[in-house]
């Protein structure tokens, strides 16, 4: 039997509202570790989440975040809260601050392993733009407000 396609979902800005901590790394210097620890209050978005739970009527769902992977078992806490569907957790190493555009693109790729991607769903359009770039079908998440601070953070931080 042929595997089915992934849809994968990127976690904040996409389906958690991470706006309420955005503000713990908005000063100087950065508190990353109130930033993540935060994670676990963060809201759902909506538009995000309903498209998961469309996605996994036909496709195998992951989860794709610049979360460091010391907040793996927190994430996977919030994601079971929220109903959103089972799928692989995949998160950049706790070393890793490459900018979200590669350090997501590199787990993009180990993650399909020559596997149909129905579409990847991010709110970083730097991430969005490498992923069509490489070829992966790419829907924009446009639903939710991001702080510079966490612009900053992705592309030349590599935290998140």
């Amino acid at each position: 039997m042929a595997q089915r396609p992934l849809a994968v979902f990127d976690l904040d800005g996409t389906l958690a509202d991470s706006g309420h901590r955005q503000y713990l790394i908005e000063r100087t210097p950065r508190d990353w570790r109130a930033f993540f620890a935060a994670a676990t209050e963060d809201p759902p978005l909506p538009e995000g989440v309903a498209l998961a739970l469309d996605s996994a009527r036909d496709c195998e769902v992951a989860y794709l975040t610049g979360r460091p992977e010391r907040c793996r078992r927190d994430t996977l806490a919030w994601l079971a809260a929220q109903g959103l569907p089972d799928g692989r957790l995949w998160m950049r190493a706790n070393d890793d601050r490459r900018p979200a555009r590669q350090a997501k693109l590199d787990l993009l790729r180990r993650l399909a392993n020559g596997r149909e991607v129905r579409h990847v769903v991010d709110d970083d359009e730097l991430v969005c733009d490498a992923c069509e770039k490489a070829g992966y079908p790419v829907v924009r998440a446009r639903w939710a407000a991001s702080s510079d601070a966490m612009k900053d953070a992705q592309e030349r931080e590599g935290r998140t």
